[in-house]
Formats: structure tokens, C-alpha cells, sequence
């Protein structure tokens, strides 16, 4: 990583999170009005859904295939939650799942960066100053750049970046009628929303591989955190998503809400999504009988030879 590439995330993870601490009082005074508020919580459910069912779903993992015109749609809002150039994104999330708490992992909370509090902070932020955007496109986002339309996008992260911040201004400015709305808006809109879809999702890399409950035999540390389906919008069952990575729905149990999949869901019927990867009941309970057989034959094997 060159030191522009380091400097330039470390700006993207201070910026936010000062505007953050700098909301906090406006928030205590009242200063903040529901058009702010509402502002917020769109652009946060566009640019987040646009990681989660596009940059991830959709472009990681293959889970559904959809129009060009929508995968480049998918693919614009989310360089606007500001995570990154969209084929850097992918190459270090398919590095991750091939290397998954082990040697190679860009962010795992396990491998090479200490223990406990040290090994939280590398995966859920210090591996940006290190690892992030150093995986091989051409090895592992190789169908990424042979697309014109993704490249394009890809080398214009900045400029979608900078219109995620103009779309809030603009939005509070023309619904009030003053440009301190509009200000008001884009901190709220803008930097406050970057600062929860960064920490939310830098929370499934560190808090999904540490804490939480498992029932498929993985070969990582995957975890579900049941507290961080709802604002990572259901990418917190991510045990089952590392159990069964092509999926489209991560929340395999009818009281897993997963926000994500609905909208795929709701695509699908409207024509909008096709060959969605679904894995049935079946399916799991045939995987968990598989590993409690093996489980149990090493038991037996571990007895005979003792």
C-alpha cells in the first residue's frame, strides 16, 4: 500500500468519525430536525443495501444475476458508502473467504496481528492501513475487470464518493429552502451515514469472527450476532454465510431477519433477479447430519486408538 492509499483511509475513517463526535451535541440540543433524520436513514439503506446485495451478494459471491444496468447501479451506490473502490472490494472479500482466519486473511481478528483486543482492532479497522486493496483483481476479481462498465466505475470511486455527499446536501437544501439545511443534511446524510455503514460493517470482519454462536462445522471462526442483523441489514449471520457462501439469504432460520434477502426476494419478483441461489431446509439438516457423522466417527476412532 503506497502512503497516498494509507493517508487516504486513514482520512476516510477520521472524517467520519470526528463529524460523528461532532453531531453528538447537536443531537443533545435538538439541532437536528426529522428531514435530517430522514435524509439519513435513506442514503444509509441505499448505500448500505447497494454493499450488501451488490458488492457482496451479487458481485462477491455470485448469489443472483440481475440486468448490467442494475449491477452498475448496484455498484455506484455502493462506492458511495465509501468502502473502497468496487473491484478492490471484491478482490479482498474473495481473499478473505479463501483464506478465512488463516494466513492470507486481509482482516481476520486471529492471524498475524495478535490476540484479543489487538486482533479486534486489525479486523475491524487497522488491516485498512495495512491490507485493504492489495488482493490480486486479475486472481481473484479477474470477471470484474474484463467488464468495461466496472472498470469505469472502479476508477471513478472518488468521484461517486463525492456525489454520496452531494445527494444529502442537495436533498436538505431543496426540501428547506436554506443552506443550512443543506448542511445540516450532508452531516448528517453524509458523514454521520458513512461513519454507521463503515462500523457496521467493519463489525462483521471483527465481531463476527470473535463473538457470537455457531452450528455448522467451518473451517474459520465465523460467528452469528443476532444484535447486528438488523442495522448490518442480515449480513450478521454470517456463520451461515461462511457455512453456505453462495447463498442469497444468509438468515437460514425463519426468525434470522435479514433485510437483504427480502429485497432480493422482492427483485426476483418483479423480474429484476433470476437464478437466486436458495438453500433449503433440506440441505442445511443434510450438511449438519454429515458433520455430527464425522464428528462422531473421529470420536470413535480417537477411542479405538486409545
Amino acid at each position: 500500500m503506497t502512503r497516498a492509499q494509507r493517508n487516504a483511509n486513514i482520512a476516510a475513517v477520521i472524517v467520519p468519525f470526528v463529524a460523528f463526535l461532532a453531531s453528538l451535541p447537536l443531537l443533545w440540543n435538538s439541532l437536528v430536525g426529522a428531514t435530517d433524520l430522514a435524509i439519513m436513514i435513506g442514503v444509509y439503506l441505499a448505500t448500505a443495501f447497494s454493499i450488501t446485495i451488490g458488492y457482496h451478494r451479487m458481485l462477491t459471491h455470485r448469489a443472483f444475476e440481475t440486468h448490467r444496468p442494475v449491477k452498475y447501479l448496484f455498484a455506484i451506490v455502493g462506492s458511495m458508502a465509501v468502502q473502497g473502490p468496487v473491484i478492490d472490494w471484491v478482490a479482498d472479500h474473495r481473499k478473505h473467504h479463501a483464506h478465512t482466519d488463516e494466513e492470507g486473511d486481509p482482516h481476520s481478528p486471529h492471524v498475524g496481528h495478535g490476540s484479543g483486543l489487538r486482533g479486534l482492532y486489525h479486523a475491524h479497522v487497522g488491516w485498512l492501513f495495512r491490507e485493504n486493496g492489495l488482493a490480486d483483481a486479475k486472481r481473484y476479481a479477474r470477471d470484474l475487470l474484463e467488464d468495461d462498465g466496472m472498470r469505469f466505475i472502479n476508477r471513478n470511486f472518488l468521484y461517486w464518493a463525492a456525489l454520496g455527499l452531494l445527494i444529502p446536501f442537495g436533498l436538505g437544501l431543496a426540501i428547506t429552502g436554506e443552506l443550512a439545511g443543506g448542511l445540516t443534511a450532508l452531516l448528517w446524510g453524509g458523514l454521520v451515514r458513512i461513519f454507521f455503514v463503515h462500523h457496521v460493517t467493519w463489525s462483521i470482519n471483527s465481531i463476527c469472527h470473535f463473538f457470537g454462536s455457531r452450528r455448522f462445522a467451518t473451517d474459520d471462526r465465523s460467528t452469528n450476532v443476532f444484535w447486528l442483523a438488523v442495522p448490518s441489514l442480515g449480513e450478521a449471520w454470517h456463520h451461515n454465510h461462511h457455512a453456505f457462501p453462495r447463498a442469497a439469504t444468509h438468515g437460514l432460520r425463519w426468525w434470522e431477519i435479514d433485510l437483504s434477502a427480502l429485497v432480493i426476494r422482492a427483485m426476483r419478483r418483479l423480474g429484476l433477479a433470476w437464478n437466486v441461489v436458495l438453500i433449503s431446509p433440506e440441505r442445511q439438516q443434510q450438511r449438519l447430519a454429515a458433520e455430527h457423522a464425522a464428528a462422531g466417527s473421529g470420536d470413535h476412532a480417537v477411542a479405538a486408538s486409545g
